[in-house]
């Protein structure tokens, strides 16, 4: 018998099978990268929302699962001894120089494309996580070369949050966020040997919060 609950762990369980997230597998199959989020499962007034037949047809396509191995996968994850294991939590790993690269984000800041190296974190991460990994000396002290910063692009933004900040002309830094409106971003160096940044909002291509940081 179908449920909500089977159907929604037969696509994460698709994702982790193909060695991607959510977010990865909906961009794979040609959907918005949050089409699979956890925030998108529920309505506003916490009713289920089932995914689209549609949505399970572009990941079947996809991934080339057929519609008897998906149905089997909804089955056995209805019984907890045959359901898939839960892989440790990883991300992808990307440098600085990929990220002001361009064709390894979309226009909303997640990693795109496959073939990346993946980092374990020791707790779960929300869909679109990534890591970048710091190179150079500009962001001591307070990150060193070789440093991993973990990044959520859906988390929310608050002055004094540390972000990483790509600009429209591919350039991407780590700041401090000191304040933002709709005309303008103005970000604080994590090096005082540097200088603070001001941008207009047409020069900034994403904004993302680092939540975590691996030293």
């Amino acid at each position: 018998m179908l449920s909500h609950q089977k159907v929604w762990a037969a696509i994460d369980a698709l994702a982790e099978r193909h060695s991607l997230s959510a977010s990865g597998l909906a961009r794979k199959a040609g959907l918005d990268s949050t089409a699979f989020n956890k925030s998108k499962r529920r309505s506003a007034d916490g009713r289920p929302r089932w995914p689209s037949t549609e949505s399970i047809s572009k990941i079947m396509d996809a991934t080339g699962t057929s519609l008897a191995d998906f149905i089997g996968l909804v089955q056995r994850l209805g019984r907890p001894s045959d359901a898939y294991p839960q892989p440790p939590s990883s991300v992808p790993l990307i440098g600085f120089a990929q990220a002001g690269a361009g064709g390894f984000f979309d226009d909303a800041g997640f990693p795109a494309g496959q073939g990346w190296e993946h980092v374990d974190l020791p707790a779960a991460a929300a869909d679109g996580t990534y890591a970048l990994q710091v190179q150079g000396e500009s962001m001591m002290p307070l990150y060193r070369n070789g440093d991993t910063l973990i990044v959520d692009p859906s988390a929310r933004l608050r002055q004094g949050d540390r972000v990483v900040v790509k600009t429209a002309d591919g350039e991407v830094m780590a700041k401090v966020l000191q304040r933002q409106s709709r005309e303008e971003v103005e970000l604080l160096s994590l090096n005082p040997e540097h200088p603070n940044r001001v941008f207009t909002r047409q020069e900034v291509e994403w904004i993302a919060r680092i939540v975590w940081a691996s030293q």
